[in-house]
């Protein structure tokens, strides 16, 4: 569903990517770790295009490497951000419409879509966004990418500041969008639990590749276990 070669990412004279090999099937969870500078969130951003890149990119087959980043959005690939920057001035259904913005005559039907699988925003779907707890804003950032119908979510530290309970329950839906056919990127700071969720995964460190393969496998990796797992 989406390869990556050769990507490299630039912040004007300092490069964030150093050239990584990246590939997501249909279907998968694929789970990007390292620690904190490694390259994670830059790989996110150089896939859509939001930050100077060079390489390739391809996504369902198709060259994305010069497209637009709200043209690749319409192509079915979304990405929340780290931090989540849902609109703190709009209220849960505005916000939700703005995710909308290539679905506009299909709103009514998404929402409602996105207040069954995040019950929450149903309750609160007047309040305003800024207004929220951290949890809740995370979910709202997740169906607000959703809105745009993806095929292919890319999640930027989604637990990040949330409270455990939270977490599992965030983890949870991030398994229930596969069951929806939702394909999976996943970069989070939470390394065990997004490699218990994962079928594979790769490590970064200073902006390359250092290990990729199956998620359980990296997971009993005693070098992997000794830098990103407490062990």
């Amino acid at each position: 569903m989406l390869n990556a070669r050769e990507l490299k990412v630039f912040y004007g004279m300092i490069q964030g990517l150093k050239g990584i090999d990246l590939q997501v099937n249909d279907r998968e969870i694929v789970t990007l770790i390292g620690s904190n500078g490694a390259g994670k969130t830059s790989a996110l951003n150089g896939i859509i295009n939001m930050v100077k890149s060079t390489g390739s990119v391809s996504f369902l087959n198709e060259d994305i490497s010069r497209s637009q980043t709200h043209n690749i959005v319409r192509k079915g690939l979304a990405l929340v951000p780290e931090g989540r920057k849902v609109f703190t001035n709009l209220t849960i259904e505005e916000n939700l419409k703005m995710g909308a913005y290539n679905n506009l005559a299909s709103f009514s039907v998404l929402r409602d879509r996105m207040f069954e699988l995040f019950p929450r925003l149903k309750e609160r779907r007047t309040q305003m966004a800024g207004t929220m707890s951290g949890g809740e804003q995370q979910m709202l950032a997740i169906a607000r990418a959703l809105m745009s119908e993806p095929v292919l979510l890319m999640l930027d530290e989604p637990s990040l500041g949330l409270a455990p309970k939270i977490v599992g329950e965030l983890f949870a839906t991030i398994r229930q969008l596969r069951e929806d056919n939702i394909t999976i990127l996943l970069v989070e700071q939470n390394a065990t639990a997004a490699l218990r969720i994962a079928d594979r995964a790769y490590v970064l460190e200073n902006g390359k590749i250092v290990l990729s393969g199956d998620a359980q496998d990296i997971l009993k990796n005693p070098e992997v276990k000794k830098m990103y797992l407490g062990a």
